[in-house]
């Protein structure tokens, strides 16, 4: 219940079904006061509703009496039914952001460009860094988004703001993946909005890594692994 209760709510409300769904909504409202916006839709499950809150997702009971947090896995097919409203819900996100101002590690013909929300002092982040020059072998594109865990301000943020304002972006990132602190620097940077976009998008922890349809990939997986994680969720998407 905590993880939506007085967040700070973007997401501009779906039309709702014929379906009167108000006590559903009504209940949800006694819980999140500040929710800016509550779309609720239908399951594939008699009786259980779909209740997004922002950028989160929940489960109600169509009499409103049972609020249900989790994934919804599909046994027959192995769908995760969770993730792909998410998926969707990012992917609005994403058409109204600005994901222009990145640093950018890529091979000359990249077969997958992934967005990977990052924290210059987080071990994994480091140890992905380490391993960039082994994603771009296997087609893989990392483009660099910041995510300082600390929040805006912190030693991890200023960090941020003097790599994006280096001359050579890229050689400033590996030094400071390495453990140099980089030398300050202050100029317009998108660290704080970058920051901020990725909470709306359900960012977590880092390295997060998102795929250009949505799909939210948590934590480190190693560049072969996720080179196979890749092409089996565009084949996934492909028969979708």
């Amino acid at each position: 219940m905590t993880g939506f209760i007085g967040l700070m709510l973007t997401v501009s409300t779906a039309a709702l079904a014929d379906d009167d769904y108000s006590a559903v909504e009504e209940r949800i409202r006694a819980l999140a006061p500040s929710a800016e916006s509550i779309a609720i839709s239908e399951t594939p499950i008699e009786g259980i509703l779909m209740v997004q809150i922002g950028g989160e997702i929940v489960y109600a009971s169509d009499d409103g009496r049972y609020l249900i947090q989790g994934r919804v896995i599909d046994m027959e097919t192995r769908a995760d039914l969770t993730e792909g409203a998410k998926s969707e819900l990012r992917r609005e996100v994403l058409a109204s952001a600005d994901t222009s101002k990145q640093i950018v590690f890529e091979p000359e013909t990249a077969e997958h460009e992934l967005m990977v929300f990052t924290d210059i002092d987080c071990g994994y982040c480091r140890k992905l860094h380490a391993q960039v020059e082994e994603y771009n072998e296997h087609g893989i594109s990392i483009r660099y988004m910041a995510f300082p865990r600390a929040g805006i301000g912190s030693r991890s943020y200023e960090k941020f703001v003097s790599v994006w304002c280096a001359d050579d972006q890229q050689a400033a990132m590996t030094q400071a993946k390495a453990g140099a602190d980089p030398d300050p620097m202050q100029c317009e940077n998108p660290i704080a909005e970058q920051y901020q976009l990725g909470i709306e998008l359900g960012v977590t922890g880092t390295p997060a890594l998102l795929t250009a349809d949505g799909q939210l990939i948590p934590g480190y997986v190693p560049p072969e692994q996720l080179k196979q994680r890749l092409e089996k969720l565009a084949v996934a998407a492909t028969a979708d």
